[in-house]
């Protein structure tokens, strides 16, 4: 049921016999595994890393991936035969475990480019490379488009905190004024005798945009007053704010965007995939698959929800579990989904968190001010930085047909989301959440 391939340099292997690659037989030993798949572009993401097996015994792909229980009951579902070669396969259950299976959609435009960007059989040479497998290797050259109250503030935090994984920082914004006056604060905050410690930090045309490793997109047409009385401030702004991010979405495809597109803006997750979208529409308007892979795009925004939720469950015992067992899932937003323990979930109480960290905002702007300097840490520049450097964070990404917030990381053998045997009650909220963000876009 399986066959071994090489092809590019690498060894592959799928339930498609006939592949057009040179066929082989399994080596006894590898120390890395590309596993070949065929879905239409746009329903899945390009690649990933395959850290359960069973996920490869999906017809598609969907949120329920963050479920183990929903795994298992779509992997008994299929084919007998396929599901013991594959859960069976010696080779694909250590590369597994090692976390150096990859699986690769072979209907993918660009195929044969995402299958160089992995690292070859050398071992230890993951370890040379965190973070994204398309993004160089060593300090990233990251560019912010637009510099207002969350870009400002999340600059500083990227050139305060970034020194190890950032080379320099681009800034562009409609007002030169403004990209002057943070050009000039940033570049006087240094180390005494150690100048070169933190990235510098230069304005960038906007025809330059897309010339760097990493693209942070925090532009946004307009916000809704303090006392406006909108109360969902993010969908407000959604029609506007995707008319810009389209535009630089056509941008990215013409200079062929081979990097990271990070969005921050709100709505996140609908803009993550209008970003998505747009950038792989021709002239026409017609979908070619030919622009940004889903994985090169992600969301940052559940990561200060996921702090919000810390800080309720730090002032209130009965949110304490939160600490160490909670997670959060879904869009930076009204359908957001904050569990209060995976291992011993309440749903009751999960609701009641969930309805205060959806509202953390209001009770900002009842203050009197505009909730963005947590939004721009937590969301952006801490986020940022741990997904740069390969580590977990909280982040959307595309999972068949939606930007889903959950928790992440990029290895050099692809994006990699954790997987847990959740309850019933939460899976179905967060199939919920899944069913609505497909509604918006």
């Amino acid at each position: 049921m399986i066959q071994y391939y090489l092809t590019d340099g690498k060894l592959c292997c799928s339930s498609e016999k006939e592949l057009p690659f040179q066929k082989v037989t399994a080596p006894a030993e590898a120390e890395c595994l590309v596993w070949l798949f065929r879905r239409a572009p746009g329903s899945c993401r390009a690649s990933f890393l395959v850290n359960d097996l069973r996920l490869l015994l999906q017809e598609t792909e969907s949120a329920d991936w963050v479920d183990a229980n929903r795994l298992e009951a779509a992997a008994e579902k299929a084919d007998p035969r396929l599901a013991a070669a594959v859960l069976q396969d010696p080779l694909l259950k250590s590369c597994a475990a090692r976390g150096t299976l990859t699986a690769v959609n072979i209907a993918q435009e660009g195929f044969g480019e995402i299958l160089k960007e992995l690292p070859g059989e050398v071992p230890g040479a993951a370890e040379t490379k965190p973070g994204p497998s398309f993004l160089p290797a060593g300090k990233k050259r990251v560019n912010i488009i637009a510099i207002g109250d969350v870009g400002s503030n999340l600059l500083t935090g990227l050139h305060l905190l970034g020194g190890d994984c950032i080379s320099e920082i681009g800034i562009c914004d409609l007002s030169e004024q403004v990209t002057a006056r943070w050009e000039f604060e940033e570049n006087q905050i240094a180390y005494p005798w150690d100048y070169d410690a933190l990235p510098e930090v230069h304005t960038v045309p906007a025809a330059d945009l897309f010339d760097c490793d990493v693209v942070v997109f925090v532009a946004s047409k307009g916000i809704p007053p303090v006392g406006s009385g909108v109360k969902d401030v993010r969908m407000y702004q959604f029609e506007n704010n995707r008319k810009i991010v389209a535009m630089y979405a056509r941008q990215a495809r013409e200079k062929n965007f081979g990097g990271m597109f990070c969005q921050v803006s709100d709505p996140v997750d609908p803009l993550a995939k209008t970003m998505f979208l747009e950038s792989n529409r021709n002239a026409d308007g017609v979908l070619d698959w030919k622009g940004l892979r889903a994985e090169q795009i992600q969301g940052f925004g559940l990561g200060v929800m996921n702090a919000r939720a810390a800080y309720y469950a730090k002032r209130d015992p009965r949110f304490a579990s939160f600490l160490t067992e909670g997670r959060t899932f879904g869009p930076h937003g009204e359908e957001l989904v904050v569990a209060n323990s995976v291992e011993h979930y309440d749903d009751v109480l999960s609701a009641e968190l969930t309805h205060r960290v959806v509202t953390a905002n209001l009770e900002m702007r009842a203050l009197g001010f505009k909730p963005f300097v947590a939004p721009a840490f937590s969301s952006g520049a801490l986020s940022i930085l741990l997904m740069l450097r390969g580590e977990w964070h909280c982040g959307s990404v595309y999972l068949g047909g939606a930007f889903m917030g959950v928790k992440n990381r990029y290895t050099p053998y692809g994006l990699e989301t954790e997987i847990l045997p959740l309850p019933e009650a939460l899976s179905a909220r967060i199939r919920a959440a899944e069913e609505k963000l497909k509604s918006v876009i």
